[in-house]
């Protein structure tokens, strides 16, 4: 194996083993941002060594086996620095404590893994801090990947995680799951990070693209991830779930040119059902594990309903409404009831969703927000108000950041301003 193909290899085996690798060190250390520092330093020695000596049978285990012994060694250099400390401690009648490195490194890697997913999903971070770390510590991402999907300069992405990891040592945060009353708050955050991950991929909020899919890729292989570490929390599974049938279209969204694709108009034969099947089977772990549908749950059941329709006419458009109803219950925000108004709109025409998108316009929250005009001009546009609705297609132009979904609105103001109905 020439060295090119040694370094592709060790490219591939970081991307799939960094996580378990800082997990599992982080796990002896018990301090993520050195963890961290000790798989970097694995990795240089593979780089170093592999193309000499040939990648071995386990990349993994021996990754995490050098930064094992180089832990060990900086453990050991910090005990000879302390020892005064530990013989004042033995003069005042306390026993020096010498740390079983063996046995706290055998821990198993999952249990090191979700702790380390929790804490790089801490609520202490923002939103955003969340997502890069979690790329970098769990998904094998390098700096410049995950600013390059996220369309920041790489020295403000390397800053942003700096200032992540500096908060999450300043704020004391252990490396750890947390208890049965804090869980679901931090599960939550988990949740919302990889589902951030994935929306970011499925629609970018910027650039010229109208997907990343290596962003959905990312996310889906920490949902997968999510489910294997934690089989009894139904909301992963529903997490699960809605990724998986989302991301079913990516190939079916962007036509030869790589314009946008709306949902109803996609060739659902280009929807990958394998995707799908992985789907609906995560969706029924979900409910067979709690009686109650979390969030992520009912937009699977939403999700589910479009991927079970052999055509567009075939959606079952009430059930979608009634799930969007319960949705709103469960977590009310003016997204859902955004979305609540077009699945409305379908069932029992455009007037009836413009009576419950309508009164949106008053809300702060999206004021900002493209899909709101978009979806007025939509309805507008159904009802033969033209005029109306291409002054709200161009506001929705003016608001988004994506280049193609920019050229779709504007196109789709254009025809509305000549008094026909929208191309697309």
């Amino acid at each position: 194996m020439g060295v090119a193909e040694v370094n592709r290899t060790i490219d591939a085996v970081w991307r799939i083993e960094s996580g378990r690798v800082i997990a599992a060190l982080a796990g002896l250390v018990r301090d993520v941002s050195w963890a961290e520092e000790l798989a970097q330093d694995a990795l240089v020695a593979a780089l170093e060594q592999w193309p000499r000596d040939g990648v071995p049978t386990n990349p993994g285990a021996w990754l995490t086996a050098v930064g094992k012994r180089r832990a060990i060694d900086g453990l050991r250099h910090r005990q000879v620095r302390d020892r005064k400390v530990a013989e004042l401690g033995r003069d005042l009648g306390a026993e020096a404590f010498t740390p079983d490195f063996d046995a706290a490194f055998e821990d198993t890697i999952d249990d090191d893994l979700l702790r380390l997913i929790f804490t790089a999903c801490h609520p202490v971070l923002t939103p955003q801090a969340r997502a890069a770390l979690t790329l970098r510590m769990v998904g094998g991402l390098k700096t410049e990947e995950i600013a390059r999907a996220f369309l920041v300069p790489e020295s403000t992405m390397a800053q942003r995680i700096t200032r992540a990891k500096k908060t999450l040592a300043e704020a004391g945060v252990p490396f750890e799951v947390p208890g049965a009353a804090e869980r679901p708050q931090r599960l939550a955050s988990v949740l919302e990070v990889t589902y951030l991950i994935f929306n970011e991929g499925y629609a970018a909020t910027a650039g010229q693209d109208w997907m990343r899919p290596a962003l959905c890729e990312d996310a889906l292989r920490l949902a997968r991830m999510l489910q294997t570490l934690m089989p009894d929390e139904a909301e992963v599974h529903g997490l699960a779930a809605l990724l998986e049938i989302q991301a079913s279209r990516t190939a079916a969204r962007t036509d030869a040119a790589g314009e946008p694709v709306l949902l109803l108009e996609q060739d659902r034969r280009r929807w990958d059902h394998l995707l799908i099947r992985r789907g609906l089977a995560a969706l029924e772990r979900a409910r067979t594990s709690s009686e109650q549908a979390g969030p992520y749950t009912l937009q699977a059941e939403i999700a589910a309903c479009h991927a079970r329709a052999r055509t567009a006419e075939e959606t079952d458009w009430a059930r979608i409404a009634a799930s969007y109803t319960e949705l709103a219950r469960v977590a009310p925000s003016p997204v859902v009831e955004l979305n609540r108004a077009v699945a409305v709109s379908f069932a029992d025409g455009p007037a009836a969703g413009l009576a419950v998108a309508r009164p949106l316009a008053d809300e702060p929250a999206l004021a900002r927000y493209h899909l709101l005009p978009a979806v007025l001009g939509d309805l507008l546009a159904k009802l033969g108000r033209y005029d109306e609705a291409a002054a709200e297609f161009t506001r929705a132009a003016e608001l988004t950041g994506n280049a193609r979904e920019q050229a779709l609105l504007r196109d789709r103001a254009a025809d509305c301003a000549a008094g026909v109905p929208p191309r697309r």
